[in-house]
């Protein structure tokens, strides 16, 4: 499957999912549904993000692993919670 766009390629405006479809029935629901936070951020923040679960969360494996200092990793974490803080849903 291809990758979810979380940005309009013509403006850059925010995209909504409209319609979600059974892969197995065929079954469509449609609806204005906002993207997941995580889907939102970029794809190298996505990576970080998903690195960073799978190294279950140190920093110091993740400054190894991508040959960074561990403040590097400190602050690229702290860039991206804030870009998930500012998208939350009230």
């Amino acid at each position: 499957m291809k990758r979810t766009p979380a940005q309009c390629p013509a403006c850059d405006g925010e995209l909504a999912v409209t319609e979600l479809t059974c892969l197995q029935c065929d079954t469509r629901v449609t609806g204005h549904y906002r993207l997941p936070a995580l889907l939102r951020l970029s794809p190298d923040d996505q990576h970080f993000v998903e690195a960073f679960v799978l190294s279950s969360g140190s920093l110091k494996a993740m400054a190894g692993q991508l040959g960074v200092s561990y403040p590097t990793v400190r602050n690229r974490l702290d860039d991206i919670i804030e870009q998930l803080n500012g998208g939350r849903e009230q």
